[in-house]
């Protein structure tokens, strides 16, 4: 968890109930400085439905700008794995995901790319071609 959110949130707000797992609702607002307060059904918007690791991904995927080289070498990931990571919190955003139509050209580039920086052998990038390169 980042600095600032530690500083400025107590408590985290859950969206699921810890008994039975169903969404909650807020149902009372308070300001702390002046104490007014307002009571009501209040919805907790879509980042609420993220899990803790989505949640810590998109904020690294923002503070990078968007740029998938950097959330690679800032979370140690490929680039396929940070392009997942990426559609699974789409998905559990409620937005419709657009899946690369071919993952096994961009997957056969990657290990390419892996070969020519020299981060992994010959054999391996061999190996992982014949098998269609899924990890």
């Amino acid at each position: 968890m980042s600095e600032w959110r530690v500083s400025r949130v107590n408590n985290a707000v859950i969206a699921r109930c810890p008994i039975c797992s169903q969404s909650l609702h807020v149902v009372r607002l308070e300001c702390e400085s002046c104490g007014t307060s307002l009571e009501g059904s209040f919805g907790l918007g879509r980042f609420h439905s993220l899990l803790p690791d989505q949640l810590e991904f998109l904020e690294t995927f923002i503070r990078c700008r968007g740029n998938f080289k950097d959330v690679e070498r800032e979370l140690g990931i490929s680039y396929p794995t940070v392009r997942s990571r990426l559609d699974a919190v789409i998905r559990a955003l409620g937005f419709a995901s657009q899946a690369e139509p071919d993952r096994d050209s961009e997957r056969r580039k990657e290990i390419l790319r892996e070969l020519a920086e020299g981060r992994i052998a010959p054999d391996d990038a061999a190996a992982l071609l014949e098998s269609g390169g899924i990890r």
